[in-house]
């Protein structure tokens, strides 16, 4: 049977478990990009997340004899909140396998979901090292693995968005952007626009340190990436599914990378004017619509906001890509003065009259007249950066500029 086919199964199983989430207009996005933007709200879910659609469609079609084996899947966090949640409700064994750098309100969710019938083990640094784990231990325990993407029937779970995005919507689809990480989402859904509204462009968004679909579409062939950033954790893969890249390069009009500072800046928004808390992953697709803004001008958009489950402990770093990418921090390497007042002269002389000195580190070093120092420098107009570094020049500071130069940053910000 086809994926269509699958995808309307899934809908009848799943229907009294996975919430039909709003599609609401956006009024402030609409206006801003002159067209009719409305957000497919599965941030709503009861894991806050689309993920339970798959995860709950895939272990309800297991049989009696591989429900007794119990399950295992590999996540970064919502694909295991979602097996959790359908192991409780059919009384199913899960294991779960998380990266070691999985945000503690993710675990916390996944035992809250579960209760006592999950295990979480932590394991490796990314998606995919825990997901080796996973397999190894499939492997000893003959337990059913379920795949977070690469799977019909949880490709089929979570085609049952477009299903509703066809239903709910009062005019015809002409953009629709959805989030990839390891391309579940993008397969389902999209396999179900090909088919019933094919004149619907399907933008598929990846975090721009985790390219794993693009450069593989690029490639024309599944390539594993060598490095990836983890920030957007939920969708942030090296390497894709093999069944969801062989639709995708089919399906998809076109792939926007977004920059990590840029989704953080996206987050922020969305919290501040609408009061909708996103993860990182949640917010990709608002993020991508300044790529589009001029194919997208009078159409109706969709955007898909994929889930909320955001670490509130995060706020901190959040703020701070986002401060970078707006060009609003800037971080500098200084030879500074070793004499009382110098730090009011560099207040006086250096900075504007709406900069901030947001980090300064300074160790005293004796019998020097100057000694290093980081500086970071918040700004609320960036165009200020080049003022104050014409300062530093005439002051005669020797300085080095650090947001440019990543490893040295790295080091000496962290």
């Amino acid at each position: 049977m086809e994926l269509l086919g699958k995808v309307y199964e899934a809908r009848e199983r799943i229907k009294n478990v996975a919430l039909h989430t709003p599609l609401m207009k956006n009024e402030n996005l609409s206006e801003e990009f002159f067209a009719q933007v409305h957000l497919k709200r599965e941030d709503l879910q009861p894991v806050r997340s689309y993920k339970l659609r798959g995860a709950y469609n895939k272990i309800v079609s297991l049989t009696d004899q591989e429900k007794t084996k119990g399950v295992v899947c590999a996540s970064a966090g919502n694909h295991a909140q979602g097996v959790a949640y359908a192991c409780y409700k059919l009384n199913i064994k899960a294991t779960i396998f998380m990266p070691v750098t999985t945000p503690p309100q993710k675990t916390k969710q996944v035992k809250l979901f579960g209760k006592d019938k999950v295990e979480v083990i932590l394991k490796g640094d990314t998606f995919d090292e825990a997901y080796e784990e996973a397999m190894l231990f499939c492997k000893a325990s003959k337990a059913i693995f379920i795949h977070p993407f690469d799977d019909e029937k949880v490709m089929a779970g979570q085609g049952t968005i477009a299903l509703e995005l066809l239903e709910d919507s009062s005019s015809p689809i002409d953009y629709l952007f959805v989030p990839i990480g390891g391309g579940g989402l993008a397969a389902g859904v999209s396999s179900v626009f090909k088919k019933l509204s094919p004149h619907t462009k399907i933008i598929g968004v990846e975090p721009e340190g985790a390219p794993s679909m693009k450069n593989s579409i690029q490639k024309g062939v599944n390539t594993t990436l060598e490095d990836i950033d983890k920030f957007v954790d939920g969708a942030s893969v090296k390497r894709v599914g093999e069944k969801t890249f062989e639709i995708c390069k089919n399906n998809l009009e076109d792939i926007i990378l977004v920059p990590e500072g840029k989704i953080c800046t996206t987050i922020l928004r969305l919290y501040n004017e609408e009061a909708i808390v996103v993860e990182p992953a949640g917010a990709l697709t608002i993020a991508a619509l300044d790529f589009y803004k001029d194919q997208i001008k009078g159409k109706n958009v969709v955007c898909v906001i994929s889930g909320s489950n955001n670490d509130i402990t995060r706020t901190e770093e959040i703020k701070e890509r986002s401060l970078l990418y707006e060009g609003l921090k800037h971080y500098f390497l200084l030879n500074f003065p070793q004499r009382p007042g110098a730090l009011k002269e560099f207040v006086n002389d250096i900075l504007g009259p709406n900069d901030d000195i947001a980090y300064f580190q300074y160790s005293k070093k004796n019998n020097r007249e100057t000694g290093p120092v980081v500086v970071g420098i918040e700004l609320q107009n960036k165009a200020d950066l080049s003022g104050i570094e014409a300062n530093l020049k005439a002051k005669k500071f020797t300085y080095q500029y650090l947001n440019g130069n990543r490893d040295l940053f790295t080091h000496l910000i962290g």
